[in-house]
């Protein structure tokens, strides 16, 4: 299985990653809103034994069957402020 990586032009660290050839029409209305236009990073095969950043080949391939998607979201933003405070009593 084939599988396409596409950034968010409109949110930065957000990637969406598809069966190849990807179907926008399949993802529910609005992610495509927020997501925004699709840009293509890459397109690569999914075999077992490839490492993946944030998820396994086998979660991928759940997530790429059913929803038929997988977005990948930045992690949060730290508060450093409100640690800083919280450190301080």
């Amino acid at each position: 299985m084939l599988c396409a990586i596409y950034r968010s032009s409109r949110r930065a660290d957000t990637y969406l990653y598809m069966p190849h050839p990807a179907d926008f029409s399949t993802l529910p209305e609005p992610l495509r809103q927020h997501f925004g236009l699709p840009i293509e990073v890459m397109v690569f095969a999914l075999q077992h034994g490839r490492r993946l950043a944030h998820l396994t080949v086998d979660e991928l391939r759940r997530h790429l069957s059913d929803p038929g998607y997988y977005l990948q979201l930045p992690p949060p933003v730290e508060n450093l402020l409100k640690q800083h405070k919280e450190s301080q009593g």
